[in-house]
C-alpha cells in the first residue's frame, strides 16, 4: 500500500520498438539543423567563408546543386530518384504511422482459476466496487472512486473533517487491501489518492 498523487489510470499508450528510429531521426535533423545554424553564426560574425566552407561544405555542396543542368537528369537518374522518393515516402509514412498514439484499456478481467469444465473470472468494475467500498466503511471518507489496472489498484477518495492525510491514506490503503484478502481477490498494489476534502467535524 502505498499513498500517491498519481490520477487514476484510464488508458496506456504503446509504443512500437520503430518509435526508437523515428526518435533518433528526429534527433539527427535536429543536429544537422544546429550544426548549420551554427555555420550561420559564423559568418554572420564574419568568419572567413573558407574556413566555414571547410568545416561544413556549404558552398561546395551549394555550388554542386547550382552546377546541375537539365542535360545532367537522365532517364536512369529519374528512376533512380523515383525509386529512392518511394522508398522514403514509404519508411517515413511507417514510421509516421507507429508514432500514432494508440491508447488501450487497462480494464480487463481477472482470471481467478480454470479447470476442464470451465474458468472463474472477475469483472474489474466487482474489484473496483469492493475497493470503494472498504474505502467507504472509513467513518472520514465520503467518497471513493477506484480504476482496476492490471497489477494495481487507484484509488480516489474524498474526505470531511480535520484529518491526518498520511495516517488517513494508510488506513484506506489497509482496509482495501483487507477486503481483497476477504473476497479472495488477486492481491496487488493499491495507490490511495486524497481527491478532495472539505471542512466538518473531526472525523473518529
Amino acid at each position: 500500500m502505498t499513498g500517491s498523487a498519481l490520477s487514476r489510470q484510464r488508458i496506456s499508450l504503446r509504443l512500437s520498438p520503430l518509435t526508437l528510429v523515428g526518435r533518433l531521426l528526429v534527433a539527427g535533423c535536429a543536429a544537422g539543423l544546429f550544426w548549420y545554424g551554427l555555420m550561420a553564426v559564423l559568418l554572420a560574425v564574419k568568419t572567413d567563408p573558407a574556413t566555414v566552407d571547410g568545416i561544413s561544405g556549404y558552398r561546395t555542396a551549394f555550388d554542386w546543386l547550382a552546377g546541375i543542368r537539365a542535360g545532367d537528369v537522365t532517364p536512369h537518374v529519374r528512376l533512380l530518384s523515383g525509386i529512392v522518393g518511394a522508398g522514403a515516402a514509404v519508411v517515413f509514412g511507417l514510421l509516421v504511422a507507429v508514432h500514432l498514439p494508440r491508447p488501450t484499456r487497462t480494464r480487463s478481467p481477472v482470471l481467478l482459476d480454470e479447470t476442464d469444465h470451465g474458468w472463474t473470472v472477475v469483472r474489474p468494475r466487482a474489484i473496483e466496487r469492493a475497493a470503494g467500498s472498504a474505502a467507504l466503511c472509513d467513518p472520514a471518507v465520503t467518497a471513493a472512486a477506484a480504476r482496476s489496472g492490471a497489477d494495481r489498484i487507484d484509488l480516489a477518495i474524498g474526505v470531511v473533517g480535520q484529518v491526518d492525510p498520511h495516517d488517513l491514506l494508510r488506513r484506506v490503503g489497509i482496509a482495501v487491501e483487507e477486503a481483497l484478502v476477504l473476497h479472495e481477490l488477486p492481491a496487488v498494489a493499491v495507490h490511495v489518492t486524497l481527491a478532495g476534502a472539505r471542512r466538518g467535524p473531526r472525523a473518529v
